[in-house]
């Protein structure tokens, strides 16, 4: 009974030392979750008021400057950097007063003619490229965008700090969505596998322990004795019906499943990353340098497709950056450009990019109905490009993938005429939930389906 007890204690022992890894492991993966959680929902704070300097500093005039630079300027200037054109934090500071400033921004050259000496310098610093004009925005508008500029250069830089990487391309930018990242997911699942043979491990030790107290009893009887202390005949089990059934079934269950996965993933190309013949990097572009998915595909706004950027775009940049870059010169061959005398030949052929996200020809999908109608993002479909140093599908683009956005989707129809009838209808016959866009028919076939 002795030899009984010590051997518990013993299991006692072993079971604490061999969960405690266990739960070492669980509490290191669940700090780690909820570090990433207080990440993604930190938010930056903003504010403004009024200095008397004549820049305005509401949120409003500050929130329309933002609009009007993320659209017109993030293609050659940043705030804190040097793009195609100077950083510009403190620019209010650098003009004599801010008439000629906003006289500037509405029509650099008609300054730069009239002989003012800083907007002249400028020009020649900056290898006499002429910034375009922008004279269709009032002087009011252009003071906001200045508003959003000082308002912008006030927050810490970092915001603007370079990932890294220059050339062609920057390193990958660090993941800042919100939400548990995958490794902490593979980490809990090995935690669990570890868990589940530890305890496998405690109830061997249990089931000997057991087995070795039964036997030091001197009141068995030889039938429940030999019970106790039968072995296992792996060669029998192995050639019993039971056995082989089991064994038959799984197969078949495993086929059948591998089958059904290879049915269901016919014509899905999620992850599908093709290599191009120049290499883009959109993290450098879309997220390092700011620059709207809007200005290179320009027919995301107002057509069926987004389209693919024309070398012409390219150029409005590199015909001055990035020359000598070995990717560039590709550029240049293909539209037969020579960066000494700006001047363009007659040999012009196409780039060859390969296309990544192709829908069936039996289904139509409309940019612009999602993206000016709908305000949906880009990333809502391809995920974070701004953080894609080479592109690839992240969504399935499926039917039923469609399908359950038009489900869960909420239609935003704040400030939108084109569902002020839609919503009056939606709220006289279902005034509790929500407009969806399968409220609006987004599950009607002929929606997708010519």
């Amino acid at each position: 009974m002795n030899d009984c007890c010590s051997d518990f204690r013993k299991i006692t022992f072993l079971t604490y030392l061999l969960l405690l890894p266990a739960f070492l492991a669980f509490s290191w993966t669940a700090s780690l979750a909820q570090d990433a959680a207080a990440d993604s929902t930190a938010t930056e704070a903003s504010g403004g008021g009024d200095d008397g300097s004549g820049i305005p500093s509401s949120p409003e005039a500050i929130a329309e400057g933002e609009s009007i630079f993320n659209n017109n300027c993030t293609v050659c200037h940043a705030i804190n950097q040097v793009v195609v054109g100077p950083a510009l934090a403190g620019v209010e500071n650098r003009w004599e007063n801010l008439e000629t400033l906003v006289a500037f921004i509405s029509n650099s050259q008609k300054v730069i003619q009239g002989g003012n000496e800083y907007a002249v310098n400028l020009y020649n610093e900056y290898n006499k490229t002429l910034m375009p004009a922008f004279s269709d925005y009032s002087d009011e508008q252009i003071l906001n965008i200045v508003g959003y500029i000082k308002a912008e250069a006030a927050k810490p830089a970092q915001a603007e700090t370079p990932t890294g990487g220059g050339g062609e391309g920057g390193e990958q930018v660090v993941n800042g969505g919100g939400g548990i990242p995958s490794g902490y997911l593979t980490a809990i699942i090995v935690g669990l596998l570890v868990v589940l043979v530890l305890i496998l491990l405690v109830l061997v030790l249990i089931i000997s322990v057991l087995t070795r107290f039964l036997n030091q009893k001197q009141d068995l009887d030889e039938a429940d004795r030999e019970v106790i202390n039968q072995k296992v005949d792996v060669q029998k089990v192995a050639k019993s019906r039971p056995f082989i059934g089991i064994m038959l079934f799984i197969f078949l269950a495993i086929t059948v499943k591998l089958v059904l996965d290879g049915l269901y993933s016919v014509g899905v190309q999620q992850g599908y990353q093709p290599k191009q013949p120049i290499p883009f990097s959109h993290a450098l572009h879309a997220g390092q340098y700011e620059i709207e998915c809007q200005y290179c595909h320009t027919g995301v706004m107002k057509a069926k497709s987004a389209n693919i950027p024309s070398a012409n775009i390219c150029m409005n940049c590199h015909q001055q950056i990035k020359t000598e870059s070995p990717q560039i010169q590709k550029i240049y061959a293909a539209i037969d450009f020579d960066p000494e005398t700006q001047t363009y030949g007659d040999n012009q052929k196409p780039i060859e990019w390969v296309r990544i996200h192709n829908l069936p020809d039996l289904a139509y999908f409309n940019h612009a109905q999602h993206v000016n109608v709908g305000g949906l993002e880009c990333q809502t479909c391809h995920g974070e490009i701004q953080e894609m140093e080479v592109v690839y599908q992240q969504s399935e683009l499926t039917m039923g993938w469609c399908i359950n956005c038009h489900r869960e989707t909420q239609v935003n129809a704040e400030d939108n005429a084109y569902y002020d009838k839609l919503l009056e209808l939606h709220n006289t016959e279902n005034p509790k939930e929500p407009m969806k866009v399968e409220d609006i028919g987004g599950l009607e076939c002929s929606k997708c389906h010519y």
